[in-house]
C-alpha cells in the first residue's frame, strides 16, 4: 500500500528529491557526451585539414626552390661549359704560337739573345741543341766531334780520358770559349758544364802565362759558385785537370778557417773558385787580388742570384778586369740574370741552350 503524502516522513521525501536530481544529472550528461564527442571529431577534423593545407604550402615551396636550384644548376653550366670553351681557345692559341715557333727554328729564323737583339740561330737536331749569336753559323764554331778535333795540347786533355767524347756542352762551349767569345750556356747539372768551362780556362791561363810558373802571382780566372758544395766540386774537377799542366786552383768558401785559404792565394794561383760571400770578406781583407782575372765564371747565375747574392756579384766583378771573358751557366733565363748579361757581358754574346 502506498504511503500517503501525510505519511511521507521528510526524510523520505529528501531522498527522492535527491534521486529525481540525479536522475536528471545524467539524462543531461548522457545528453552532453555526443556533443563533446562531436566537438573532439569536429577538431582532429580541422586539425588533419590544417596539416595537409600546410603540407600543401611545404610542398609548393619546395617545387619553387627546387625550380630555381635548377636554374642556378642551368647557368653554372653555362658558365662552366663557357669557361671550358675559353680554356679550349685559350689551348688552341697555345698551340698555334707553338708551331709557329717550331716553324721558325726549322727554317733557321732568328731569336731574341741577351743583348734583346736577334743574331742568327743554328739548331742540332740530333742533339735538341739551341746556339745563338753574332757569327754562330761560322765553320770554326762547329760543334767537336772528338777530343781531338779541339787541337788542345796533350797535358790539357789529360783531363779527358776518362769519356769518349765530348759532351753536347763541352762540344758547341769549347770552339766559342777557346775564341774568346762570351758565352751563356743554359744546361742542367751533370750535362758536363763543368769541362765546358774548366778546360778554355786552363787553356786561357796558359796563354797568359806563357810558360812562366804562377807562383806568387795574383789569380788570372775566377769561378763564382752560389753555395760550398758546387764550389768544391768544381775545385776538386779542376785541380785533377790542371796537374797535368800545371794549372793552380784555390777554393774559397764560407764556414771555415780562412788561414789556409789565404795562405793558398799568397802562394799563387791561377783559378780561384768561391762562393761570392767568403771571397768578398778576402777582398776586404786585400788579401785576394782580382785585378788581373780576365776570364770570369758565373755558374749556376740563377740559383747565386735566388739566394741573394746579386750584390756581392756585383761587386766582385767590379774588381776584375774590364777587358775580360764572361761566362754564364745558368739551368734556367730569368730575369735578373739577363739583366746581369748585359751589364756585364758583350753585345752579342754566343748562348746555348741544351
Amino acid at each position: 500500500m502506498t504511503p500517503s503524502i501525510e505519511q511521507l516522513t521528510p526524510e523520505t521525501t529528501s531522498n527522492q528529491a535527491f534521486n529525481a536530481k540525479k536522475k536528471d544529472k545524467k539524462k543531461k550528461n548522457k545528453n552532453k557526451l555526443p556533443k563533446a564527442e562531436d566537438q573532439i571529431e569536429e577538431n582532429v577534423k580541422q586539425s588533419h585539414q590544417e596539416n595537409e593545407e600546410i603540407e600543401l604550402k611545404k610542398s609548393k615551396k619546395d617545387k619553387k626552390k627546387r625550380k630555381k636550384e635548377k636554374e642556378n644548376n642551368e647557368g653554372e653550366s653555362e658558365e662552366v661549359n663557357h669557361d671550358e670553351s675559353g680554356e679550349e681557345s685559350k689551348k688552341e692559341k697555345k698551340k698555334k704560337k707553338h708551331k709557329k715557333q717550331k716553324k721558325e727554328e726549322e727554317n733557321g729564323e732568328s731569336i731574341e739573345t741577351a743583348n734583346g737583339k736577334e743574331d742568327s740561330v743554328q739548331f742540332d737536331d740530333k742533339e735538341k741543341v739551341v746556339v745563338s749569336g753574332k757569327k754562330a753559323e761560322e765553320a770554326k764554331y762547329a760543334p767537336l766531334k772528338s777530343f781531338s778535333n779541339s787541337k788542345l795540347p796533350k797535358n790539357v786533355l789529360d783531363c779527358c780520358k776518362g769519356f769518349s767524347s765530348p759532351s753536347p756542352i763541352q762540344a758547341h762551349a769549347w770552339p766559342f770559349l777557346l775564341d774568346g767569345r762570351d758565352f751563356i750556356g743554359i744546361a742542367k747539372t751533370g750535362s758536363g758544364k763543368t769541362l765546358a768551362f774548366g778546360v778554355p780556362a786552363m787553356m786561357h791561363v796558359l796563354n797568359q802565362r806563357n810558360g812562366k810558373s804562377s807562383k806568387g802571382k795574383n789569380p788570372l780566372c775566377l769561378v763564382l759558385s752560389p753555395t760550398r758544395e758546387l764550389a768544391e766540386q768544381i775545385f776538386n774537377v779542376l785541380c785533377n785537370a790542371g796537374q797535368a799542366c800545371d794549372v793552380k786552383s784555390v777554393c774559397l768558401y764560407g764556414g771555415t778557417a780562412k788561414g789556409p785559404q789565404i795562405s793558398s792565394l799568397k802562394s799563387g794561383v791561377d783559378i780561384v773558385i768561391g762562393t761570392p760571400g767568403r771571397l768578398k770578406d778576402l777582398m776586404n781583407m786585400e788579401v785576394c787580388q782580382l785585378n788581373e782575372v780576365s776570364f770570369v765564371v758565373l755558374d749556376e747565375a740563377d740559383r747565386m742570384l735566388d739566394m741573394g747574392f746579386e750584390e756581392d756579384v756585383r761587386f766582385i766583378l767590379g774588381k776584375t778586369c774590364s777587358a775580360r771573358q764572361m761566362v754564364m751557366f745558368s739551368a734556367t733565363w730569368p730575369a735578373a740574370v739577363h739583366r746581369l748579361a748585359q751589364e756585364y757581358m758583350d753585345p752579342s754574346p754566343v748562348k746555348v741552350i741544351i
